[in-house]
């Protein structure tokens, strides 16, 4: 038989118009794809393609199985929400691999890049990255809270923008808030802030406000959370929504 190869994914944060046409592509070779359960329901079924859902936090056992279906000779395609690297199944294929053997260190892996939740909540919102900025998860299921708050505290202190991803869920409801009750500590009550949930799917929403006036309750898995820096600031439109940008300058003012 022969060798089989593994194509890591990005399927974007929602629309089929935010699928690179390298991911396509990839799509349309897979003999089998690989993903978690919402991910997988986005794709349409294809003849002679088998598709493998699973629950959520079994990324390692995903990745597990694209392996030995490479090896079987398979095309696998493991799919990812956004882009599969920042926060997604690139790491655990990657984490499976350097647990592995020497067939899994042999194996063709390729990482097709795909737009993230972050790039996509910027866009909609104006230009929030145009400068430094850092992404941090909130999900503590795979690190120590206290390394999370660590590094919400370098990040205000750098005075970077943040990007919060995983802000809340069911079993998780209190993260958000101990986080926005640190940074309301280290920050001013007026940093620039935005709640971008579900961004390019029939039931977006994009909430605007400052750290001071912000309901942490806003956010759920759907959420990008956006949190400005200091240079961070909104555009005021006549009959429209603000612009949220970040100078390219840094301490230079208007």
């Amino acid at each position: 038989m022969s060798k089989g190869r593994i194509l890591i994914v990005g399927l974007g944060p929602g629309p089929d118009k935010w699928l690179t046409p390298e991911a396509s592509e990839a799509l349309m070779v897979a003999t089998d794809v690989i993903g978690y359960i919402p991910y997988v329901e986005r794709l349409p079924d294809r003849q002679g393609q088998t598709k493998h859902a699973t629950d959520n936090r079994v990324e390692i056992d995903r990745a597990r199985h694209a392996l030995d279906l490479a090896q079987q000779g398979h095309v696998v395609a493991v799919v990812s929400g956004g882009d599969p690297g920042v926060f997604a199944m690139a790491a655990a294929v990657f984490e499976a691999v350097d647990a592995g053997s020497d067939a899994d260190r042999a194996t063709d892996i390729q990482v097709l890049p795909g737009i993230s939740a972050m790039q996509a909540a910027a866009a909609r919102l104006g230009a929030p990255l145009g400068h430094d900025f850092c992404a941090i998860s909130l999900s503590d299921n795979l690190k120590p809270w206290d390394v999370i708050i660590r590094r919400l505290k370098a990040a205000a202190e750098g005075d970077f923008v943040i990007a919060l991803y995983n802000p809340a869920s069911k079993t998780r409801p209190q993260p958000i808030h101990d986080a926005f009750a640190l940074l309301r500590s280290l920050k001013k009550p007026s940093t620039p802030v935005a709640f971008a949930r579900a961004v390019g799917r029939p039931d977006e929403r994009i909430l605007l406000t400052t750290l001071g006036e912000a309901d942490p309750a806003t956010a759920d898995m759907s959420t990008l959370v956006m949190i400005g820096s200091s240079e961070t600031r909104f555009i005021e439109r006549t009959g429209q929504e603000p612009w949220l940008y970040t100078p390219r300058h840094y301490g230079v003012g208007l």
